[in-house]
């Protein structure tokens, strides 16, 4: 799974059910968009690095790598990176920009992880699981990968913005799915996104076996300022993406 800028309330609610969420079909756009963008290059990317602080010699799993520029700016701060996507275009493009030194995965989410128990130190999930409608089973994997204490570090769409997508307002409380169709590098792309209340994802992590340390709404840089006056107002004045750390707690074994 790549990852997902934010949604333009101009785009159509009006995708089928066919090919939704195809990053092969666009991920050299893609690419080329999420590279030096505001609200990746500029907003996301900064805060999932700002949240990990110092990763020298962590093994960290970047879940959803994308293109790899998450997993790149890891790796040269000195972390042991390995990435997962479920799209190969997408790892093609990776590969390109990582060369030989990060091991790359074709994996999906949903399914089980080919790592063994306590692998990682951290797992990095940037802007997937608004992907999935239900996450327990893709938690219970990052739990067991992850070393006891080993963080879990997130970015999803704020579950505000996602309420706030379609008139009439859906039910807040409930897990509900939306479509749109995504213009990107001239093509029109029907894509799908989950959309849960805040103590559903809370309720997510505690229930696979996370603490929860950080909730954050942070801040874009102060430099895209400059670079995207209008939208720079507009991203540091509204919700858009809801940001957590969670730490993967020890297991508990009962008496005998």
């Amino acid at each position: 799974m790549g990852q997902a800028t934010d949604i333009p309330e101009s785009f159509a609610d009006s995708a089928g059910p066919a090919r939704v969420n195809d990053y092969d079909s666009f991920a050299e756009a893609y690419a080329a968009e999420n590279e030096n963008n505001l609200v990746n290059a500029y907003y996301e990317r900064p805060a999932m690095l700002a949240l990990a602080g110092d990763v020298a010699g962590h093994r960290v799993l970047d879940a959803g790598c994308g293109s790899g520029p998450l997993t790149a700016a890891l790796r040269d701060r000195g972390a042991v990176v390995t990435g997962i996507d479920a799209s190969a275009g997408m790892l093609a493009l990776a590969r390109q920009r990582l060369g030989d030194d990060v091991a790359l995965h074709l994996a999906d989410l949903g399914e089980r992880l080919p790592f063994k128990d306590g692998a990682f130190d951290d797992v990095v999930a940037s802007l997937v699981l608004h992907y999935l409608e239900n996450w327990g089973p893709t938690l219970a994997e990052f739990r067991r990968v992850l070393r006891p204490g080993g963080r879990l570090i997130v970015s999803v769409d704020h579950p505000v913005t996602a309420y706030t997508f379609r008139d009439p307002r859906p039910d807040y409380f409930a897990t509900t799915s939306y479509t749109f169709d995504w213009m990107l590098g001239g093509q029109s792309t029907p894509m799908r996104l989950w959309r849960k209340p805040l103590h559903a994802m809370i309720d997510a992590f505690t229930t696979a076996g996370f603490g929860l340390s950080v909730i954050s709404e942070p801040q874009p840089d102060p430099a895209a300022r400059a670079l995207f006056p209008d939208g720079f107002d507009d991203l540091s004045t509204k919700p858009c993406f809801l940001f957590f750390v969670v730490e993967a707690l020890p297991s508990v074994t009962g008496p005998e």
